[in-house]
């Protein structure tokens, strides 16, 4: 199916960014007093042009490789990290403050994705509860950190769950048995250059991406980020899933 059909909406959504006072320079705090529901309600919207399995990718290069629709798409993707940080944020500080913090958590926006999500990563790199998995890229801010460490005490989670303060060089210090790379993860070139100086050939590496019309929401790898590895296999999303799976191999 032709993707030309969403252009129309995809610049009316951009230009509801713009109302909110978004555009390429601010960092969004004019998002900040909005009702949080009345900006999900633009996330779905979004997320049905992401979802639609009729487009094929070569039809979905045609929107996220023209210049016309570049600022449309840059409002797009800096909405996209906002309206993710302040949905886990909010989801955080409720099950802090819930008496049945599990219940809590099943409420989150994303968490059925999530679920989605890692079946198709247990399936590129074999889990078990033997292995150490570190996780890169799972937030830089001090708020996020210290947000999850509560989260992760409030669930019982803190024997099995360590929060390491740094990057990704942090790995050298590490014992680990998988290595997992955020999509919003950056920049991506360093990261992967430290990771790639850190881990041995046998070291599976996951990697989530964008691919499709989901690389509306957010900018996908390219090959140039992941000099040094070998594309071992990629899954694609399952239902509304929004990350493409893609396992990698350190190559010499």
């Amino acid at each position: 199916m032709s993707c030309w059909k969403y252009w129309p909406k995809i610049e009316e959504i951009a230009e509801k960014l713009e109302e909110y006072g978004v555009d390429s320079l601010n960092d969004l705090n004019t998002l900040d007093d909005v009702n949080l529901n009345e900006i999900t309600i633009l996330l779905d919207e979004i997320e049905v042009i992401a979802h639609d399995e009729e487009i094929d990718f070569d039809s979905a290069k045609h929107i996220l490789d023209n210049v016309r629709m570049n600022k449309a798409l840059k409002l797009i993707r800096k909405f996209y990290l906002y309206i993710g940080a302040r949905l886990e944020t909010e989801n955080a500080m409720d099950i802090i403050q819930s008496k049945d913090p599990y219940q809590t958590l099943d409420t989150f926006h994303f968490y059925e994705r999530y679920e989605g999500l890692l079946i198709n990563e247990s399936k590129l790199a074999k889990f078990s509860k033997d292995k150490t998995f570190v996780f890169i890229g799972s937030g830089p801010l001090p708020l996020t950190l210290i947000l999850f460490r509560e989260v992760i005490a409030k669930l019982g989670l803190s024997a099995g769950i360590k929060i390491v303060v740094g990057d990704e060089t942090k790995l050298k210090d590490l014992d680990y048995d998988i290595v997992m790379v955020a999509a919003f993860a950056i920049p991506k070139d360093k990261v992967f250059a430290n990771v790639w100086e850190t881990v041995d050939i046998n070291t599976p590496v996951l990697v989530r991406t964008y691919s499709g019309m989901r690389a509306i929401l957010y900018a996908p790898l390219t090959d140039k980020d992941i000099r040094g590895f070998h594309k071992e296999v990629m899954l694609l999303p399952i239902g509304n899933t929004n990350n493409t799976s893609v396992l990698l191999r350190k190559v010499v």
